[in-house]
């Protein structure tokens, strides 16, 4: 039985994953379970801003205030995820530990949140859209940042799933 345990590690320790299908897997979770807790946190008033404001430049908002449009707006969320596990393999993907995927996602928030979404008229200023809103999706960036950055850093920094098994 130990042999056949040994032959199964040699065999995982030979196959190294992927670090472009795995960020691409990882933003796609990233965007499907973030995306539908901001689609749940909007059904309940949480948040002002409509799951689909990503798609808000290609589709007109009538459309994203309907169910598909939700639907939508979560499968953006996942395109962006995807785009943006890539970004923070590139740019992070060294760092060890859950500060990095934090900061990340506090600078996507700024960048999409308070600069960005503003400025293209997606959503209303900071000190219109209120503090509920800012609060919610500041702890949405910070959780999907953190889930992006602590996934890739744990599969890229665990050598003790790639060590040999010695026998005592």
């Amino acid at each position: 039985m130990s042999t056949l345990l040994m032959q199964a590690r040699k065999k995982k320790q030979a196959e190294r994953t992927n670090p472009w299908l795995y960020c691409l897997e990882i933003g796609f979770f990233a965007g499907l379970i973030w995306g539908l807790l901001h689609w749940m946190l909007y059904s309940l008033s949480f948040t002002k801003i409509i799951p689909g404001y990503l798609a808000e430049p290609f589709f007109r908002r009538t459309f994203l205030v309907t169910y598909w449009g939700h639907a939508m707006g979560i499968m953006m969320y996942v395109g962006f995820s995807a785009v943006a596990a890539l970004l923070y393999y590139l740019l992070l993907g060294r760092f060890k530990g859950p500060w990095p995927g934090l900061i990340y996602g506090g600078a996507w928030y700024g960048a999409v949140i308070i600069i960005g979404a503003p400025a293209l008229k997606i959503i209303g200023a900071p000190n219109v859209i209120g503090w509920n809103t800012l609060a919610t999706m500041l702890c949405i960036f910070l959780l999907w940042g953190l889930f992006i950055g602590y996934s890739i850093a744990f599969e890229y920094h665990n050598e003790a799933g790639r060590e040999p098994i010695t026998v005592h």
